[in-house]
């Protein structure tokens, strides 16, 4: 059976990780873009070249590699540092997950999520579909951002809208996941989506131990 992809996406501090942890313990190949973002600006490769010549050497640590955090507060201040950083990024990020998905498939995996951000923002929603949108409360999601992130309200605040309002992603979701509950929940509504996209796809979903 050929390898279907299908989209998890959801704002900042939505719980979308700890989702896609759960598709994990039950069996499903997981593409992980932020993962694959650090993939393609490590030490030496094409891309950070790219970033330090965008941005000046400022955006680089100590040890050489990008200094991700103090890259992320000036881009999320700046609409057009963003856009700039994106159009390099996102080309290399889109070859890549191309790349392991091939090698995922050759591993003999049925289904692949493919864990991103900004699958909506990029256009990218009809490439994977069925495409699942995690969701939380905005006053939630703002104590999330602060206690992950150590950043002041204000900088959370700055944050969330510089990104797309979950309301605009979860309509155009064939899924929405709301984490707005207590783990066991979350679990709960993750395997329930995991069936129907099973379902949907023409996939058992005894193969990841749903009845």
């Amino acid at each position: 059976m050929s390898p279907r992809l299908f989209g998890l996406t959801g704002g900042i501090a939505s719980g979308k990780s700890t989702v896609a942890g759960f598709l994990r313990d039950r069996g499903v190949a997981v593409l992980d873009a932020d993962r694959i973002a650090r993939e393609v600006v490590a030490p030496g490769t094409h891309g950070l070249h790219q970033i330090v010549e965008a941005f000046g050497p400022e955006v680089l640590a100590s040890d050489g590699c990008l200094d991700r955090k103090a890259l992320a507060a000036w881009v999320f201040a700046d609409d057009q540092a963003r856009r700039r950083l994106e159009a390099i990024t996102h080309p290399l990020i889109r070859q890549r997950s191309v790349e392991r998905t091939l090698e995922l498939a050759g591993d003999g995996h049925v289904l692949i999520a493919y864990e991103a951000a900004l699958l909506v923002e990029t256009g990218q929603t009809e490439a994977f579909r069925p495409l699942v949108v995690v969701v939380v409360d905005e006053r939630e999601q703002l104590e999330r951002v602060m206690a992950r992130d150590g950043a002041t309200r204000e900088q959370a605040v700055a944050r969330l809208r510089a990104q797309m309002p979950q309301r605009e992603k979860a309509a155009v979701a064939d899924h929405v996941i709301d984490t707005t509950c207590s783990l066991d929940e979350v679990r709960s509504r993750t395997d329930a989506v995991l069936k129907a996209i099973c379902w949907s796809c023409g996939v058992e979903a005894a193969r990841y131990g749903l009845g």
